[in-house]
């Protein structure tokens, strides 16, 4: 560690002054630096200011964090050790009455962004010594550690209990143990953070970093070309060449976890949105027959997709999660292209003719979301699917997506939409996109076509309950396989990320599609 400082230092040195500024031009804009809030783009920023007791590799996998270790203590408690001479921002030392409020203040937080769901199995946060915090849960958690990634700790002494968003965004509670400081929000412009005067680690080489929102991505191309800022995100495939073609800059492309599904109506026994050939609806809902949900997945040609409708942008998804990831199954392979098969399988559950649909699908959330829904149409109408595609804004295709109970449930018979969960991790995908709808259990938040398999139910159950890593992943992989093999949905790609930077600078990219400064380095 002491070399590793040296080096840095010595490579703080050397940079001229006006380097020590980080300039990313960034996508989405930062509202907020309370971290208890859930919403990307702030969480983003949120992370070089405030960390959690875990922290989260590239693949999302946890490592050690504020807690240098944690184990297991019995089936309802976990013991987790934190860092020794951890300090906030205004010198005040990192206590475990700190992380308890934090816990305890993440999981009260109420509304539509928050992370209650992470803080759903703890029961209660106890103060052993002053570095050793037990963390009791209504029932064996196995996954904790991945859902503390998603809390972060605050200070106590500084948020206290009634701290206001205007205490976080002007600084005052914005107090946290992270590399660098909360400094200023220009909203709708963009954000200031600087240097933390002492971490437990070493420096960070970064004096300042500016984070400049630049929501369309010809302008945030053009301010990297024009050295405006020395890194954007977010570069779509259809702008990679003007990037590539520049000498002084470099493109870094990933594979990141973001999922584009098909989310199947398999709950209702008519679907709005499925009709005879003649226009007419259906009396009985032919997505609830497993062999017309395969005769879709069939009907799609997956890498054509990644490679025309995504330009290169994507990769071909057959299951939950990427390679890398918790729950990829290493020999589970992309569904076969295979039109015939498709018109066999719609032929053997009564629909020789085919029927009418229509998809709904995101028009604005990432480049290629309408032209890739419109090509899908396109297959499923050459195996006698008469489709047709119904591309809508962001803000209006969730709100009829998330229909809630009361008004009926979700609108869409297919819908094509990105999904990732903030772990990372396949069994908290399935819990919340496939796993029966239950909201006073939290089961199923965005199960949009209202699936319900007993049996894949119980392995989420016991996957949850399940201590011992590897069986844990042997009953996950049972519950990806089963979810495929019963095409509770169909999943079509997982969406690649672009960045761009100055040639003279290096970045280590990540599956949650992060920006992070202290992922970015001085090219050597």
């Amino acid at each position: 560690m002491r070399r590793v400082a040296i080096a840095l230092a010595l490579a703080l040195a050397a940079l001229p002054a006006a380097a020590q500024t980080l300039r990313i031009g960034m996508k989405a804009a930062v509202d907020g630096s309370d971290p208890h809030q859930s919403y990307s783009p702030n969480r983003n920023v949120q992370m070089h200011v405030y960390e959690s007791l875990v922290h989260q590799d590239a693949n999302l996998l946890p490592v050690p964090g504020l807690a240098e270790s944690w184990h297991v203590v019995d089936e309802t408690t976990w013991e987790f050790r934190l860092r020794e001479g951890v300090t906030f921002h205004d010198g005040t030392p990192l206590r475990p009455s700190d992380v308890a409020f934090s816990l305890r203040r993440a999981g009260d937080a109420r509304g539509l962004r928050t992370y209650s769901a992470q803080m759903r199995s703890v029961l209660a946060v106890e103060e052993v010594d002053a570095r050793t915090v037990r963390i009791r849960t209504h029932g064996p958690s196995p996954l904790l550690p991945n859902n503390l990634a998603s809390i972060m700790i605050v200070s106590a002494a500084a948020v206290g209990e009634n701290a206001t968003d205007e205490d976080f965004n002007g600084g005052r509670a914005a107090v946290g143990t992270g590399p660098y400081r909360w400094v200023r929000l220009n909203r709708g412009a963009e954000v200031t953070i600087e240097r933390a005067p002492r971490h437990w680690a070493p420096p960070e080489p970064w004096e300042r970093v500016v984070y400049r929102f630049i929501p369309n991505d010809s302008a945030r191309v053009s301010a990297l070309l024009a050295g405006d800022v020395d890194v954007v995100d977010s570069v779509p495939p259809a702008l990679y060449g003007r990037v590539r073609g520049d000498q002084r800059l470099r493109l870094v492309t990933a594979t990141s976890g973001f999922n584009f599904y098909l989310y199947i109506d398999s709950g209702r026994d008519r679907s709005t949105f499925v009709t005879g050939l003649d226009g007419q609806p259906l009396d009985r809902n032919p997505l609830q027959d497993r062999r017309v949900r395969l005769a879709l997945s069939h009907a799609i040609n997956r890498a054509a997709l990644a490679e025309r409708a995504m330009e290169g942008g994507a990769e071909p998804a057959g299951q939950i999660a990427p390679a890398g990831f918790i729950g990829h199954v290493p020999d589970l392979g992309i569904p076969a292209y295979d039109p015939a098969r498709a018109r066999a399988l719609l032929a053997e559950a009564g629909y020789p003719q085919g029927f009418g649909l229509t998809i709904h699908c995101t028009g604005d959330r990432f480049a290629g979301d309408s032209r890739s829904c419109q090509a899908i149409g396109q297959m499923l109408t050459a195996i006698g699917v008469r489709t047709e595609v119904e591309a809508l804004p962001s803000a209006i295709f969730f709100r009829r997506a998330n229909r809630a109970p009361a008004a009926g449930g979700p609108e869409f018979s297919v819908s094509a939409s990105m999904f990732f969960t903030t772990t990372g991790a396949a069994p908290e995908g399935m819990s919340t996109i496939l796993r029966t709808y239950n909201p006073q259990l939290g089961h199923g938040a965005s199960n949009r076509g209202r699936y319900s398999d007993p049996v894949l139910d119980a392995l989420i159950g016991r996957i949850e309950t399940t201590l011992d890593d590897a069986r844990r992943e042997d009953l996950t992989r049972q519950a990806v396989r089963r979810a495929m093999e019963e095409a509770a949905i169909v999943p079509v790609f997982f969406v690649r990320s672009g960045w761009g930077t100055t040639r003279n600078l290096t970045l280590t990219p990540r599956g949650d599609q992060y920006t992070m400064a202290t992922g970015i380095r001085a090219a050597r």
